[in-house]
């Protein structure tokens, strides 16, 4: 574990160092095709037909349940319910609020130029998108095993997790190139991750500077691999989840305050124009 998050933090330092183009937007690019890749290798190869159904069956599930789904909280349900409730969806809307600060910044640095349309179609649309066909295939698979198979995914999600998505893709051809391209997408979306909220916190910190400096970049990059080496120490991912509820918390009313400011921004927007 050492090792691999010495690499991570040799791997995200150097592109704090240059121009955003020459140095993140490289990592992301290449993170996506080789996602975009996988999704279409499991696709072709696996169990082709009931993946599409279950792509197309989501697609379906997303447009009808996104919203009703967004204000569930299964207050009626058993314990067991209630408690995957709080420990899975809530965790992870809380995650979201907690990291919206610096993807909001970082996305609204490099949008700068791009008509309200663009943005909705490029952040909100574009990745929900890829996001469902994600989960569909991966998903799908997931589920044909249990269905059609011997069930052993489905197992495996008992005992050990984390080997999961290794041992889906070794019932597929090329195993060992797959596991590579995935290991190689999972690292590159977390250094790319590391170098927006780096950037993002430059920002913050040099007073709203749109492009603070490599110095001011490397700094905020070390103090956030001493920050993960830290949790990383604490070994409780219990008190990491807490330390993320504790913080986003405050966070939540923020946004409410900025939907309230980006309409009155576009009301002021369409006085402007009018004049």
């Amino acid at each position: 574990m050492a090792a691999v998050f010495a690499v991570m933090v040799a791997a995200y330092l150097p592109p704090l160092m240059v121009d955003l183009g020459a140095g993140m937007a490289r990592l992301s690019n290449t993170a996506m095709i080789i996602a975009i890749a996988l999704v279409l290798y499991v696709v072709i190869l696996g169990p082709t037909e009931f993946l599409l159904n279950s792509i197309v069956n989501s697609f379906g599930d997303y447009a009808f349940a996104a919203i009703p789904r967004g204000f569930q909280t299964l207050t009626f349900f058993g314990d067991e319910l209630g408690a995957w409730f709080q420990d899975w969806t809530l965790t992870y809307m809380v995650w979201w609020i907690a990291w919206g600060p610096f993807v909001g910044v970082f996305i609204a640095r490099i949008s700068k130029g791009r008509t309200i349309r663009e943005f909705v179609l490029g952040v909100l649309i574009g990745p929900t998108v890829f996001s469902v066909i994600w989960f569909g295939a991966f998903g799908g698979i997931g589920l044909f095993d249990a269905l059609q198979g011997t069930g052993g995914l489905l197992a495996m999600t008992e005992s050990n997790v984390e080997r999961v998505t290794f041992t889906l893709l070794e019932r597929l051809p090329l195993p060992w190139l797959t596991t590579v391209a995935t290991i190689a997408a999972a690292f590159l979306f977390i250094v790319t991750s590391v170098v927006s909220a780096a950037f993002v916190l430059g920002t913050f910190s040099t007073g709203g500077d749109p492009n603070p400096s490599p110095r001011i970049r490397l700094i905020w990059g070390m103090l956030l691999g001493l920050l993960g080496a830290a949790m990383i120490l604490a070994g409780s991912i219990d008190a990491i989840k807490k330390l993320i509820a504790i913080g986003a918390l405050p966070f939540v009313f923020v946004c409410v305050l900025l939907c309230v400011c980006l309409v009155r921004g576009l009301r002021q927007e369409v006085r402007n124009a009018g004049r």
